[in-house]
């Protein structure tokens, strides 16, 4: 491993996050909240310490080695992370401790949206917007990570970019860099960003809401400026607003830039991985529409359809938005919407979970080992779309899979054992994990009362989840450190 490239990457990375810093400090300035003294000092602390890195080995410049690209990736998210909690440390109010800064940056920056935070409405602005860009940075670069860095580490069943990524165009990368793929893939969320903030502000938002829930929903992250969520709004139509941008977010980044590049809005319904996603998110609202009319669990037809729809694609698709308190609806859909968090949104989206091309694959194989039973002698492929996906990437999927059961497994009984009833045990780890947000149980309203053991296991769990989890492991593989 070439320490000295890996430390020069460390170094920018670091500077240039410093940047994110001077955002939040004008919003202190504009609404004269006392709170830009906290982030310039943030943003001297962390270009500083940049600096620090980048500088005794700036004059280093070589190619970077597979085991150099896993331990940026892998470090990047952590060290962001903690420097991301310097100015929620820094901060009068709300006044926080190193644990829980943490735990609300690296929430932020991994998209999960778990806080331990109340009080929403009467903190300071600047903060308020911080937790919201800190989640839309991160989606960036989820994205970025996801469609151009991944699949060249050999990550979790993303090794093979056309196994991944849509239907049609499997053989083709986006564009022949990954620099040019990244400009690509900015410019589409930028743009998204932009038409569903305009369209939460046609629907009655503030401007700072407005441009707030548009980063979180885009970044399918789930914070918001308001104890209540987006409940606190009561309009059915900002809801529904929402609903189309989280299903958009949900979908694969370069999916989209496809059919924008290609001006052929058909090419989504030709995709397995689509067609498999609006399948599954539309089988749950049915369930969950149908549960909730049977149960007569909402007065009328409209609020059932709203408020059903919107948690289902919410949840599903691992925003963490909320407009009820679904954790009180009746039966197992609780349950249910937690569990569909599992299947998550598609690979390349800013979405957590196993992912839907995952699931998608699992499926196909499953019904393969049925017909092999059926003729045992018989040579069957695993199809997506028109092109067979090799066994490589079905035993990689597979792996990971297993992989991230044990993950779940084992940090359900930590959480159990230092005290968590099971059912919040259960919540906290999906939550987490998944980077979905909302739990139930001890969880239903955030992490504040839970452990500081909880806490840091729990950011242990978004990071592993963010990084679809054999990224950060493989770190603590003997192998990986032989030359």
């Amino acid at each position: 491993m070439t320490l000295t490239a890996v430390q020069r990457v460390l170094g920018l990375l670091l500077a240039m996050f410093s940047l994110t810093m001077l955002p939040p400090m004008a919003v202190s300035w504009f609404y004269a909240d006392g709170t830009w003294q906290a982030f310039g000092w943030s943003f001297l602390i962390v270009l500083g310490s940049g600096m620090l890195i980048w500088l005794p080995v700036r004059k280093h410049v070589r190619e970077m080695r597979l085991r150099d690209g896993f331990t940026v990736v892998a470090l990047f998210w952590i060290v962001l992370g903690l420097f991301g909690a310097v100015p929620l440390v820094l901060v009068d109010r709300p006044a926080m401790s190193v644990t829980d800064a943490v735990f609300e940056s690296m929430s932020g920056l991994t998209t999960t949206g778990a806080t331990v935070l109340s009080g929403l409405d009467t903190l300071p602005r600047a903060i308020l917007y911080y937790r919201q860009q800190l989640q839309w940075f991160g989606g960036l670069g989820i994205i970025v990570l996801a469609v151009a860095v991944l699949p060249m580490l050999g990550v979790g069943g993303m090794q093979l970019y056309r196994a991944e990524t849509p239907g049609p165009v499997k053989d083709n990368k986006l564009t022949p860099r990954i620099t040019e793929t990244a400009k690509a893939l900015l410019k589409i969320y930028v743009g998204i960003t932009v038409v569903c903030a305009a369209a939460y502000a046609a629907a009655g938002m503030s401007l700072f809401d407005a441009i707030g829930h548009a980063f979180s929903t885009v970044a399918i992250g789930g914070f918001s400026t308001h104890d209540q969520s987006i409940a606190y709004f009561n309009s059915p139509l900002i809801e529904l607003i929402a609903v189309v941008f989280m299903f958009t977010a949900g979908i694969n980044f370069a999916l989209h830039f496809l059919i924008w590049r290609q001006k052929r809005p058909s090419t989504y319904l030709l995709d397995p991985e689509f067609q498999a996603y609006v399948r599954i998110l539309g089988g749950m609202t049915i369930v969950v529409l149908g549960y909730l009319y049977v149960t007569d669990h909402y007065s009328t037809l409209p609020e059932l359809f709203t408020k059903g729809l919107f948690h289902v694609v919410s949840i599903g698709t691992t925003t963490g938005f909320t407009t009820d308190n679904f954790a009180a609806w009746p039966g197992a859909l609780p349950v249910l919407l937690l569990l569909s968090s599992f299947v998550g949104g598609c690979a390349g989206s800013t979405a957590g979970g196993i992912k839907v091309i995952r699931w998608l694959l699992m499926y196909k194989q499953g019904r393969r080992e049925i017909r092999r039973l059926v003729h045992p002698s018989a040579e069957f492929a695993v199809m997506l779309g028109s092109k067979a996906v090799s066994n490589r990437v079905i035993d990689a999927v597979w792996g990971f899979f297993v992989v991230y059961m044990v993950v779940y497994t084992a940090l359900m009984l930590l959480f159990m054992a230092v005290g968590l009833d099971q059912v919040s045990a259960f919540a906290a780890v999906a939550a987490t994990l998944n980077n979905l947000g909302p739990g139930l149980g001890d969880v239903t309203s955030g992490f504040g009362s839970v452990a500081p053991l909880v806490k840091w296991a729990s950011v242990c769990a978004m990071l592993l989840g963010r990084l679809e989890i054999f990224t950060l492991l493989v770190l603590f593989t003997p192998a990986f450190w032989q030359r």
